[in-house]
């Protein structure tokens, strides 16, 4: 997609034949293959997912959880789809830029992406908020959600930030599409409620009765389990808020690892549809009831998110697409997610054979390094398996670039083996020690 250094259309143009170069897919190739060339991102993405359900280390079940966000970008002048002056997370201020909303799906072992809709703001439109086509974050990401578990990526439920919760189509939609969910609130929104009871999601945690881990109270503990193994103990409760409660359609769930101050980046205000097991509708209702366990459970799962993004924006390249139509927009980030994926079959993929002709360029023997280290199975580590992706793909391609750019003629037999030994999965070991 970019054979050359900087894949911009002017540093192409230089390196082609004037006038009658200039306009062949070769020196825009990226330009082409996202803009012009006949292939559907969707029918590569479906694949994608259909490869993903199929392989038993990454296959969905009902215990995991699809997490919903939505994340900016800038970008400069407007002819660009989609784009507009909006709030973009990943800045952290108001600016010109296109925000995507995603879905990804994680059960704290694995997480990977599901799909991707570039946000569209109102002002896109001729009737602005009131188009009809005009859709916001929380419906398009209700959409993602109901559309992932459609694919046959089953969930426990769908899990968001407050920045969705904040909305009332958020409760909308999922209603609509009969989605659980599991969505943190803003601790200071003020809700409807008689004067002398809480108003805020603060106040309705500050009610609850605590003394101390021996008399806890309305808390109950709950232990959580972290990637790295170690574990915590936190408190989670059900609180009274207006029409929030335990015995109500919709449950105000406090989790804290400090009940009597909490802290406020150790504080979770969660709103769930999930029912009490206690209610009265938790054997009628359309989803099974959940403990507060349960809760704290889905809710810690939603950071794989964030996760996600790091590797996808900082290391695959989401934002630094140069194209301007949706359509093209939409093929990059398909690709991005295609990219994220192969690193998973890389990672669950068993070592390749070695090239027996080949000379080996690190033996494990020697005077100097002593006998062979038998491989040992490690856990599941997606950047890891990046780093790894790069360390035996990136030498293979370098090599091969200057020795074309020297001469037309074929590698000398021992830079050939060499190549050949980088681009096979024993090249991990010969330039990464993971």
């Amino acid at each position: 997609m970019a054979p050359r250094e900087r894949n911009k259309t002017i540093t192409c143009l230089a390196g082609a034949e004037p006038v009658a170069g200039a306009g062949t897919p070769g020196v825009q190739r990226m330009q082409f293959f996202l803009s012009e060339s006949p292939w559907e991102a969707e029918l590569v993405n479906d694949r994608r997912l259909e490869l993903l359900r199929e392989e038993s280390a990454t296959a969905p079940h009902d215990g995991g959880v699809i997490v919903i966000d939505d994340s900016g970008d800038s970008k400069d002048g407007t002819a660009t789809a989609h784009v507009g002056r909006q709030w973009l997370g990943r800045l952290g201020k108001t600016d010109n830029g296109i925000v995507t909303v995603t879905t990804v799906w994680t059960d704290g072992r694995v997480y990977y992406p599901l799909h991707a809709t570039p946000y569209t703001a109102a002002h896109h439109f001729a009737r602005g908020r009131s188009d009809p086509a005009f859709r916001t974050k929380p419906q398009l990401a209700a959409a993602l959600a109901a559309r992932g578990k459609e694919a046959g990526f089953g969930c426990r439920a769908v899990a968001a930030d407050c920045a969705y919760s904040v909305s009332d189509d958020w409760y909308l939609a999922p209603r609509e599409t009969g989605l659980a969910y599991v969505v943190a609130l803003k601790p200071h929104r003020g809700t409807r409620a008689p004067a002398d009871q809480p108003h805020t999601p603060i106040e309705a945690a500050h009610a609850l009765n605590w003394r101390n881990a021996k008399r806890p109270g309305d808390w109950t503990p709950v232990e959580r389990h972290f990637r790295d193994g170690h574990t915590e103990t936190w408190w989670a409760a059900d609180a009274r808020l207006g029409g929030y409660g335990p015995d109500s359609p919709c449950r105000l769930v406090v989790a804290t690892n400090d009940p009597a101050s909490l802290p406020e980046k150790a504080t979770w205000y969660l709103a769930t549809n999930l029912p009490h097991p206690d209610a009265p509708h938790a054997t009628t209702g359309p989803h099974p009831p959940a403990d507060l366990a349960e809760i704290v459970r889905l809710y810690g799962l939603r950071p794989w998110i964030e996760q996600s993004y790091k590797q996808v924006k900082d290391e695959l390249g989401w934002a630094d697409f140069q194209v301007r139509s949706d359509r093209a927009i939409r093929r990059h980030q398909t690709l991005v997610n295609c990219a994220f994926s192969f690193c998973w079959d890389q990672w669950f993929a068993p070592p390749g054979p070695l090239d027996a002709a080949a000379p080996d360029p690190c033996p494990n023997e020697g005077p100097e390094r002593g006998p062979a280290i038998p491989h040992q199975p490690q856990q599941p580590c997606w950047p890891k398996a990046l780093r790894a992706i790069r360390s035996w793909l990136t030498p293979a391609i370098t090599l091969n670039r200057w020795w074309r750019a020297w001469t037309d003629t074929d590698p000398p037999s021992e830079l050939q083996a060499l190549i050949d030994a980088v681009t096979t999965r024993h090249g991990i070991d010969l330039y990464l020690r993971i």
